[in-house]
């Protein structure tokens, strides 16, 4: 059996080399600390004029309304007391148990200690009873307009997250009972995960979500067989290699949207997108956008129709020989082709036989989760910050997305890796969520000026490409896939645009899950269902209470659709010809360009 003075020595020893490692770790996270270029400090959070417009609107409820606002604080208070008093008594009679919990379950507070241990019980209870506070005292501020009650909401919602006692070390017993078993290695390992964060980050705090390491592009992520055909500055051109012998004559062009990258369609073969449509007998080509740096300051949306879309038809057209082709556009991507549509109608071209959106936002009258951000307040601060920079960069945005759903994407995430040591999971959709792209300037603020806050393309008109582009001109076949629990392109907002395109032959169906899980749904899962109602006419809940519910995937009823719209099989073809020689393999060089700032 092991004695003290056996044991003492080894653990010293451990804490000796930790402490040396910790030395060398705080070296570095200065170095990191000192590259960070800050964005504009307006986009850290809402003007205080709406934190001055609360405390004046909850002020005059207290002159008009005094019961009420003081009839919820005696609440509190009392609570309060009360939940003190219970912890007194459990104390006094020397049992090491927490009093009574009735507060709600919450996965946060999973570990068995937030139930059984009174320290842990007592911090989670009372968390619980300020956020609760907090969030009536929101609630009985009454004279603020809608727009700024909801913002006042979402961002006292983000003090509520951001405040609870497993952020913290000393209020954590996951982080305190690993540091214990490992006699700190856990806390050192999770300064090195900080320190890597900063490091690869310049110096901003995003923390990883998967294990980059496990990823390599072309080998066990977008491996599917294809070929650069052409490039330009704004995308290369993917052609894919064909794995029937016959292919449908109408060739298929996929635009993914250039805040991420377009291997989101092509993770694994098992969940692939982009495999799936080659075996079902389709010329796919795909764009993979250029990640633009300062230099692109100046490029708008009228490049990306003009330079990307135009150009990709243009040349598409050229490979096969075909004068039309069929055409996907997902989300941004997806707005952005309904434009080019509207163009092409106003200049007689009629190259596109289809159109397929994914998460398509084409009427921006409703906000939705994204409210608090579309306010000029913030879109003012971006404004300011593209000016500077040249490009919105890619880490404000993808803040700004973790921030919606800040409890899975930001804080668990951050406990994970630096308060218990884990090495972020080897998961290929997290690790396609961290590899963002930043926006040029003059796109940006065209499209959150111009779509976002005046939502002009389906209210009189959008100026671009010397025309001005409604969302009625939209006139060919149209499918679009919107998705249930859709918190970027929310599926009632897809369905609006959906029916005031001009377009006569519409299919809208609604798939289960989210944003892109709802998207990349392989019928071989067997996992999401989608409903699908043909008439249009009806509004949103009218047309779900009506739609029709098919277990499995959407994508052979999309594919149906494809079909009859691709003309007739012709022999495969193998990618480029002799004017558009092969440039490398896919998945080419854009997709793993950083252009970091």
């Amino acid at each position: 059996m092991a004695t003290k003075e056996d044991v003492a020595p080894a653990n010293l020893d451990k804490m000796t080399a930790n402490l040396a490692r910790v030395e060398e770790l705080s070296k570095r996270l200065i170095e990191a600390l000192s590259a960070r270029k800050p964005a504009n400090a307006t986009l850290n959070g809402p003007s205080q004029e709406l934190f001055l417009k609360a405390s004046q609107s909850y002020m005059n409820e207290v002159m008009q309304n005094p019961g009420r606002i003081f009839e919820h604080q005696v609440e509190y208070w009392g609570k309060s007391v009360k939940h003190f008093m219970d912890a007194q008594v459990a104390l006094a009679q020397g049992k090491l148990s927490a009093p009574s919990d009735d507060t709600p379950s919450d996965r946060r507070f999973s570990n068995p200690l937030w139930a059984t241990n009174p320290y842990f019980n007592y911090v989670k209870q009372q968390y619980m009873l300020n956020a609760e506070a907090l969030r009536t005292a929101v609630a009985d501020i009454e004279d603020l307009d809608a727009v700024e009650k909801r913002r006042l909401r979402y961002f006292s919602d983000q003090i509520i997250d951001m405040m609870a006692p497993t952020n913290f070390l000393g209020t954590n017993p996951d982080a305190l009972e690993r540091a214990v078993a490992t006699d700190g290695e856990s806390l050192v390992r999770g300064l090195e995960n900080l320190v890597s964060d900063l490091e690869a980050n310049n110096g901003e705090m995003l923390v990883r979500l998967a294990d980059s390491d496990a990823f390599k592009l072309g080998e066990n992520i977008a491996a599917t067989e294809g070929s650069v055909v052409y490039r330009n500055h704004m995308f290369e051109l993917l052609q894919y290699a064909p794995t029937t012998k016959e292919v449908h004559a109408t060739p298929l062009i996929i635009f993914p949207p250039w805040i991420n990258k377009f291997y989101i369609l092509d993770l694994k073969p098992e969940n692939s997108l982009i495999k799936w449509i080659t075996d079902q007998g389709y010329t796919l080509f795909v764009v993979s956008w250029v990640n633009p740096d300062a230099s692109y300051a100046n490029i708008g949306m009228s490049d990306y129709i003009e330079d990307g879309y135009l150009a990709a038809f243009r040349e598409v057209k050229a490979i096969t020989g075909q004068e039309q082709v069929n055409a996907v556009g997902y989300c941004i991507a997806g707005t952005t082709l309904n434009m080019t549509l509207a163009l092409m109608k106003h200049r007689g071209d009629t190259s596109v036989k289809s159109a397929t959106f994914f998460t398509t936002l084409t009427d921006f009258s409703e906000q939705g989760e994204f409210t608090p951000f579309l306010q000029n307040d913030f879109i003012d601060g971006i404004e300011d910050e593209v000016q500077e920079q040249g490009v919105l960069r890619s880490f404000i945005m993808a803040r700004t997305f973790s921030f919606l759903r800040s409890n899975d994407l930001i804080y668990g995430p951050a406990i994970r890796s630096y308060m218990l040591g884990e090495t972020p999971p080897a998961f290929d959709l997290l690790h396609w969520n961290g590899d963002g792209t930043n926006l040029p300037a003059k796109m940006a603020m065209e499209y959150l000026r111009g779509l976002c806050q005046d939502n002009k393309f389906a209210d009189g008109g959008i100026e671009l490409c010397n025309d001005r582009l409604s969302i009625e001109d939209v006139d060919v076949p149209v499918f679009f896939v919107a998705c249930e629990t859709d918190h970027i392109a929310a599926w009632k907002d897809s369905y609006r645009g959906a029916q005031k395109l001009g377009a006569g032959d519409k299919t809208f169906i609604v798939s289960q899950s989210g944003h892109v899980a709802g998207i990349v749904n392989p019928p071989s899962k067997k996992k999401y269902g989608h409903y699908h109602n043909p008439d249009l006419g009806l509004d949103a809940q009218g047309w779900m209470q009506g739609a029709s519910f098919t277990e499995g995937s959407w994508w052979p009823r999309w594919q149906e659709w494809l079909a009859a719209r691709s003309g007739e099989m012709v022999k495969a073809r193998t990618p480029g010809d002799s004017s558009h020689p092969v440039l490398c393999p896919a998945p080419g060089t854009y997709v793993s360009s950083s252009k970091s700032l």
